[in-house]
């Protein structure tokens, strides 16, 4: 590491602590040609894909963007900002996992709207409307139907439920 102060290309580090919540690492440097101590920080340098548009054409993966589309589907709705945020994480830890150079932007919509599914069933069909392109009412209609459907299934598992509910009342209720 160069002394921001004469340029020298020898310090030393003397004292290396986590920051940034165990994301990066704070260290205190000395110089030893003028002796002037810095602080720098290290972190891992993550690469994300490329989005390869419907277009074809290539843009950097842009988290605010994501971020955007997410908030907008989620206008007005009781969400905390802390779930938003971790949505978008999931979702760029997913594509960092996928090790791929590029994605197409369509599986990046498929999973926000399995992510959203799982959040916010308004947000959900408010974000596939735009992402389907619904052009009439009767597309509309189906995707909530779609969404009935799978609502009826078991959450933790995805499967229909074994064990009738009709008729029955709830133990925790009173």
């Amino acid at each position: 590491m160069h002394c921001p102060f004469c340029n020298h290309e020898d310090t030393k580090v003397t004292d290396s602590r986590l920051a940034g919540e165990g994301h990066q690492i704070r260290r205190r440097r000395e110089c030893q040609s003028c002796g002037e101590r810095f602080t720098t920080f290290e972190t891992a340098e993550l690469v994300m894909p490329q989005v390869v548009k419907n277009d074809r054409t290539r843009q950097p993966f842009d988290e605010h963007k994501l971020r955007g589309g997410i908030l907008k589907a989620l206008e007005k709705r009781p969400v905390a900002r802390e779930q938003v945020e971790a949505m978008v994480e999931r979702i760029a830890h997913r594509l960092r996992g996928l090790g791929e150079r590029e994605v197409a932007s369509r599986s990046i919509g498929e999973i926000v709207m399995e992510e959203l599914r799982q959040l916010d069933e308004v947000a959900y069909v408010r974000y596939a409307s735009v992402y389907h392109r619904f052009h009439d009412v009767d597309s509309f209609r189906d995707q909530i139907e779609q969404l009935g459907r799978r609502r009826r299934r078991d959450p933790a598992t995805g499967q229909m439920s074994l064990l009738p509910t009709q008729g029955r009342e709830p133990r925790d209720k009173k």
